[in-house]
């Protein structure tokens, strides 16, 4: 069986971030596992701009911001491998995957980065009557299909859901030529970010339908049209409301779902909320020597902090490889009740509560942290004039002034260690929103 230090699974922005860290911290035996025909991810069909701005101070393209990562990668000859796909990890981190060279094989790791990205929510989940005409896509195949293979996938078109995806399609499929006739949403708010509702929507006068939803869809071998209708607080569609468009296309952009198969299979602890593992602050799952970063992680609104968290994951990997070697090495035949090379740490538990919907991570050594940690979140609904606050075991020790909070734009607060020196028997710290 072949051995590897580290096995990264995933060649996107979260994986390449994890692999450059992970070597430049010193680890040299680095394994990406890849099932694309090229690194790069998902990035590679987002032509548009508005990347890197915080990692790189420039605005970048999707495949601009890639090729500086795979430029990195390269340059640090981490091995990869493409057309592979992982099918299995065991708690003993053997990493099962296929591709037509090697057909079915194992590599062990000392540690495992879950990198995988995440997925459309599709159709089905939707409930939606009607046909299963040609012309209804998710939003990141109709891109795929754009921008990658070269087609146009519709005249027009009515998008539900706005999520970014959704939105910045909105605009491709307008400089393409097509008419977008509505966005319409679900919630009372956009999923998106609001710069790519003024850019994508706002500047080509297309119309954002909040409280909406598609209730049928006309069609057996095209779609002919679609109906929309108001939705009320309980999400259910009001009678009477209806509307009719006539379109030929009917893009979803309903939602991303972290790619967690893997990771339930290995029997990580799943967080119901994000759907993707519990982390502690050096993003390690409760499976030990196992980390997760990205989208896999939970769903990210800039790729900036995507790179930013692998970063994260892929240093406390390499730590955590270089710690297991030095206790084998000193290992001196006694029997220990603490796993060599880890000092005795106080776990506390992050809680969201009050219009903060979870936080990334869920846990933090307060003995063993960094200097400073970055918590990341997102709230429930719209908020305006609210505070953020943290407090310590009930005593409020950060408070800041928010003037809007909106679910599809991802929160941060960054805790650092000496805050927690009067706290030494701290048993949880409260995230939330509150009023004046």
């Amino acid at each position: 069986m072949m051995e590897h230090d580290i096995v990264i699974i995933g060649g996107g922005p979260a994986g390449l971030a994890a692999a450059v860290a992970a070597r430049k911290a010193g680890i040299q035996d680095i394994l990406i596992l890849e099932r694309d025909s090229c690194l790069g991810g998902i990035l590679n069909q987002c032509i548009h701009n508005g990347f890197g701005l915080h990692t790189f101070k420039e605005e970048l393209t999707g495949p601009e911001y890639a090729a500086r990562y795979i430029a990195m990668a390269e340059e640090e000859k981490i091995p990869y491998r493409l057309n592979t796909m992982v099918i299995d990890i065991s708690k003993e981190k053997e990493v099962t995957f296929i591709n037509r060279e090697e057909g079915l094989s194992t590599v062990k790791a000392k540690a495992v980065i879950l990198a995988m990205g995440c997925r459309e929510r599709p159709r089905g989940a939707l409930n939606i009557p009607g046909y299963r005409p040609a012309g209804i896509y998710s939003a990141g195949t109709a891109q795929r299909l754009m921008n990658i293979e070269g087609y146009s996938v519709g005249k027009e078109v009515v998008i539900l859901g706005s999520g970014d995806i959704g939105l910045i399609m909105a605009r491709r499929m307008t400089l393409e030529g097509a008419k977008v006739k509505v966005v319409a949403e679900l919630m009372p708010y956009s999923g998106g970010l609001k710069r790519n509702i003024v850019q994508c929507l706002d500047d080509y006068g297309i119309p954002l339908k909040l409280s909406h939803t598609v209730v049928d869809i006309q069609g057996k071998e095209r779609v002919t049209g679609i109906t929309l209708a108001e939705v009320g607080p309980d999400r259910k569609p009001i009678p009477g409301t209806e509307e009719h468009y006539d379109c030929d296309t009917l893009l979803l952009s309903v939602g991303l779902i972290p790619e967690n198969e893997l990771s339930r299979g290995i029997g990580v602890t799943m967080s119901p909320v994000t759907s993707g593992p519990e982390v502690n602050d050096c993003l390690e799952t409760s499976q030990e020597g196992i980390f997760a970063c990205g989208n896999v992680l939970h769903v990210h609104d800039l790729v900036d902090y995507v790179s930013e968290e692998a970063t994260l994951a892929g240093r406390n990997a390499a730590a955590y490889v270089q710690a297991m070697e030095k206790s084998s090495e000193e290992e001196s035949g006694e029997e220990s009740g603490e796993k060599a090379g880890k000092k005795a740490g106080h776990q506390v538990p992050l809680k969201a509560e009050n219009g903060v919907r979870y936080t990334v991570p869920q846990t933090l050594d307060i003995v063993n942290m960094q200097d400073s940690v970055t918590v990341r979140f997102r709230v429930a609904d719209v908020y305006k004039d609210r505070y953020i606050t943290v407090s310590y075991d009930g005593n409020t020790v950060l408070r800041r002034k928010k003037k809007v909070l909106a679910p599809g734009e991802m929160e941060q607060i960054v805790l650092k260690k000496e805050s927690f020196s009067d706290y030494p028997e701290l048993k949880n710290i409260v995230i939330r929103t509150e009023v004046e």
